[in-house]
């Protein structure tokens, strides 16, 4: 009876467990459920935004799309996946391949509009900013789509201004357009002190009215010094190369002869041992032969005078090893030496080569690779700090009308002396690049709100009081200034375009001021 009844208690027990075991497998089940419903239709929203894009790709994602409905049936869609995804694979590279193609396109189509001789410098300036823009490659269709709505805004101001009044519009002869670019182009490029001079004469034929045949001969004067400077840093490579591979072959030979001499002389150590521990077994083996004092002793002499001389050959043996591996190391050390006195010369080259890079070479200012690179480390800086820090774009009032009444010389001159003014007003810590043409960028750090104002007036005021004479002619030069100060959740980008826009603000209202944003 007892049995019986521990029996149907235990059986009550298992019944429990059991029970227990389906209701948690019931609760799993449930949330494994929940989890696939809930991924299945992230899939299904995610294939509906992925549709018109492709007519084959629409077809198997409304394909997954009903599969997936039915969890039963989701083990039948993974064959389906490798086809989607090489489908998917295809088409991301198809349209990468579009959007290189666009932007081609934006940018052979703002070339046009910029050969349009009525387009004001400002709408020829903006145009210039966006094709550096339009260096960067495009990674979505949602970069290429502001672009080509800002570009069809330009095209219509175009327009606009073409078409006012019945006027014809007239268009700059695409070699003309190809000879800006040129000046441009080698206004960035840092070329070397006697060539300076031939630069400024092709700087000077190209602001002019240039023909084709003198235009293809810039073009090949501009090669060929570049090809010089390249041939020059080529060889200038080689040759430290050169020596640095004799010196490393030098090295070597130097090590193999040290371990040669090395093995060399351990044999022979290992001989003159073998020669001293024999001699020595002799001596034992004689104590033990000879009976007479006598004998014994002149024995031991014998063997003790030759026991002298192995010991002197070992320890002539040491000396000269000794003294060539100390030969070896002084070789060494002086091989090393002028290795590091050549690797010492050319990292300063490149140090120097380095620092070219980085300025401008008209004005010795930063050039923009180092305003990029100064943008990012004060970028960073403020992240940790949160310390103000302002973005400055100053821009030369009616500097093409210097150029075209006093020559390009004289422009270069002007941006010369004012660059070097702009330098001389702001502190260490302060910094001021030519962004290009006759635009600066000044990066103003822990200044409050209510001083840089000041700051950038006196600025201003400094250029102009410079006392410009040309021609025996007395001309007052100056600014006009955008400033904005980053703010939490902004990029350092984004305040040099608030910055910008405040530029053309204070040049909208009648230059020669400053416009904070």
């Amino acid at each position: 009876m007892k049995e019986a009844s521990a029996s149907l208690s235990q059986s009550a027990l298992f019944q429990q467990r059991l029970a227990a075991a389906q209701s948690s497998l019931a609760e799993l089940t449930a949330e494994r459920d929940a989890k696939l419903r809930a991924l299945t239709s992230f899939i299904g929203h995610l294939s509906l935004a992925c549709k018109g894009q492709n007519l084959e790709l629409d077809n198997k994602l409304a394909k997954l799309r009903v599969t997936i409905s039915d969890l039963d049936k989701i083990s039948d869609v993974l064959p389906e996946l490798v086809d989607i995804e090489r489908l998917l694979k295809h088409h991301y590279h198809h349209v990468m391949t579009k959007l290189e193609q666009g932007r081609d396109g934006l940018s052979r189509f703002s070339r046009q509009l910029q050969r349009v001789e009525d387009v004001p410098d400002k709408l020829r300036k903006e145009l210039g900013y966006f094709k550096q823009d339009l260096a960067k490659p495009f990674h979505t269709v949602w970069d290429y789509i502001p672009k080509v709505e800002r570009l069809m805004a330009f095209y219509e101001q175009t327009l606009a201004l073409c078409f006012d009044e019945n006027a014809t519009p007239s268009y700059l002869p695409k070699y003309r357009q190809l000879a800006h670019e040129l000046a441009q182009i080698i206004s960035e490029i840092d070329f070397s002190k006697a060539q300076r001079d031939q630069v400024l004469v092709i700087k000077e034929q190209l602001a002019e009215e240039i023909d084709i045949d003198a235009l293809l001969e810039a073009y090949q004067t501009i090669m060929s010094m570049l090809l010089t400077n390249i041939a020059a840093e080529k060889s200038a490579s080689q040759e430290f190369l050169f020596a640095l591979n004799e010196a490393l072959v030098s090295v070597r030979d130097s090590i193999n002869e040290s371990f040669v001499q090395s093995q060399r002389s351990q044999q022979l150590k290992q001989q003159l041992n073998n020669d001293i521990n024999n001699q020595v077994d002799n001596v034992e083996s004689g104590l033990q032969e000879f009976t007479d004092t006598e004998q014994m002793k002149q024995h031991v002499i014998e063997q003790l005078a030759v026991l002298r001389t192995s010991l002197s050959r070992k320890e002539a043996l040491e000396l000269r090893e000794v003294a060539l591996l100390k030969q070896s190391v002084d070789a060494l050390r002086q091989e090393l030496g002028e290795l590091t006195a050549e690797t010492s010369s050319y990292k300063e080259k490149l140090f120097e080569q380095q620092k070219l890079n980085l300025i401008d070479s008209l004005t010795q200012l930063p050039n923009r690779a180092a305003l990029d690179e100064r943008m990012e480390q004060e970028y960073r800086h403020y992240q940790r700090h949160r310390n103000p820090l302002w973005v400055a774009v100053a821009d030369i009032d009616h500097f093409k009308s210097i150029n075209d009444s006093f020559g390009h010389t004289t422009g270069d001159k002007t941006l010369q002396v004012i660059a070097m003014a702009l330098k001389n007003s702001l502190r260490d810590t302060e910094f001021v690049a030519r962004y290009g043409g006759e635009e600066f960028v000044m990066l103003i750090p822990d200044v409050s709100h209510s001083d840089i104002g000041r700051l950038l007036n006196r600025v201003r005021e400094k250029i102009k009081n410079i006392p410009f004479k040309f021609k025996n002619q007395r001309i007052t030069v100056t600014l006009s200034v955008g400033a904005a100060k980053i703010i939490d959740g902004e990029h350092i980008l984004e305040t040099f375009e608030r910055a910008d826009a405040a530029l053309y603000k204070a040049k909208h209202e009648s230059r020669d001021r400053v416009i904070i944003d």
